[in-house]
Formats: structure tokens, C-alpha cells, sequence
């Protein structure tokens, strides 16, 4: 008789508790995000957003990493605004930078056209402002030109010198914006959150708090997406 070796029965691996609350979702069900940044001086702390976006499950749209869907006949401008009308959430950093892009020298930077369409759109959205830019407005606010309100400009006879704490006085139009200052009574205001930060650490805190609640974002804003993403669908089915 010929003995047959034995089998050796393989081991089940043990059931584990998931946490359903951070498990990476459905691709159906990620929501797109787009990060509006000036980029130069703050590349680690992009990189870091944006692998913990990525990590939390979202579809991260950031020029930076060269994730924005690109159309070769157009503007990169036209290109980044198209990126905020297409993507679900917005998340924005105002930071001493102003940032590049402008059409002309006098032109807005295509990051505060970013969040401007952003606030036009009413897309859901965050705010970061760094401290820097937070601590340059008060210091600047007694010597502004009141009549020149929403724009930024200080009074005749005070020049302004671009350091490193602030580039461009524009940022801290874009800064009030976020705040929706264009909105008088202040109990109107609405989407107007904008968290300070000083150490990089304080932003990865803030992204980590508000973004890692991805089913919870999903179940509020998804549905309003829904028509739209059946249409494409269908489009998809008929091509």
C-alpha cells in the first residue's frame, strides 16, 4: 500500500474588526475634493494632504501633484476653474504666497479665482488661513483705505513692501472672502470657516479632523450629486 502524505490543512485567517468609519469607500462613492494652494515654500505640507486625503478615501484633485484633469486646448486657468465646478468638496489654503497664474501683473491669481468660484458656487468647503496672513491683517487694518472696501489697499501715502510674511495684499482680500465678509449681517453668513494655523502639524490636525470623516461627508453631499453622476452613467452605457 502506498501511504498518501498528509494534507496539511490550511489556516483560516482570523476575523478582524474594520473600522467602517475610515475604510477606504467604494470608488462609486469617493468624493472628489480639489486643494487650492500657491505651491512654492509649501510643498511638504501639500504632499502630506494630500497623501492623507488620498489615504481617507477621497479623489484629490491638486495641481501640485498633478492629479487635475488637464484639456490641452485650454488656459491652465480655465483648465483650474473647471477643476472647482467639477469636483464635490473644496478645501483652500491662504498662505503669504499670492501665487502665479495672473493674466496680467494687476489680474487675480488663479488660486484666489479658485476660491472665489468655490464661495460663487456655494461648493462645501474649508478654509486654512496661516497665522502670518491672520496676524497682517490686523496689524495693517488701521492704516487701510475704508472707501476702497472689499479690495484691500492701504491709505495715500503708505506704500506696502512684499515680504515673506505677506506677498500681496490681494491675499488678504482672498482671506476675507472665505470669511464672507461680503455678507454684512454676520449672523447670515454661512461656509464662512477659516482655521488658523502656525506648524505644519496644525493643518495635518485640521485636514485629519475634518476630512477623515469620509462616510459621514458622503451621506450629507453625495445625494445631492446623484442625479448628475446617473446621467453620466447613462452617457457611459449609450458611448
Amino acid at each position: 500500500m502506498v501511504r498518501r502524505a498528509p494534507t496539511r490543512r490550511s489556516r483560516r485567517p482570523r476575523a478582524r474588526e474594520v473600522d467602517l468609519s475610515s475604510a477606504t469607500p467604494d470608488a462609486e462613492d469617493r468624493l472628489s475634493i480639489l486643494v487650492s494652494s500657491s505651491v512654492h515654500g509649501y510643498e511638504d505640507l501639500l504632499e502630506t494632504i494630500f497623501a492623507l486625503l488620498d489615504g481617507f478615501g477621497y479623489r484629490v484633485a491638486m495641481s501640485h501633484k498633478g492629479t487635475i484633469p488637464i484639456d490641452a486646448s485650454e488656459s491652465a486657468m480655465r483648465n483650474c476653474l473647471e477643476a472647482v465646478e467639477r469636483t464635490d468638496l473644496f478645501l483652500g489654503l491662504i498662505l503669504p504666497r499670492y501665487g502665479s497664474g495672473k493674466e496680467t501683473p494687476e489680474a487675480l491669481s488663479i488660486t484666489h479665482l479658485e476660491g472665489l468660484r468655490a464661495i460663487e458656487l456655494n461648493k462645501p468647503r474649508w478654509f486654512l488661513v496661516h497665522e502670518h496672513v491672520a496676524i497682517a491683517r490686523q496689524l495693517l487694518e488701521p492704516m487701510r483705505d475704508e472707501s476702497q472696501k472689499p479690495r484691500f489697499v492701504l491709505k495715500p501715502g503708505i506704500p506696502f513692501k512684499a515680504t515673506p510674511v505677506l506677498q500681496d495684499l490681494r491675499v488678504l482680500e482672498l482671506f476675507e472672502a472665505a470669511m464672507r465678509h461680503d455678507v454684512k449681517n454676520v449672523a447670515d453668513r454661512r461656509g464662512n470657516w477659516v482655521q488658523p494655523f502656525g506648524p505644519d502639524d496644525d493643518a495635518r490636525l485640521f485636514v485629519t479632523a475634518q476630512f477623515r470623516r469620509h462616510r459621514e461627508l458622503v451621506e450629507k453631499h453625495l445625494h445631492k450629486l446623484s442625479d448628475t453622476r446617473a446621467i453620466r452613467k447613462k452617457v457611459r452605457g449609450a458611448s
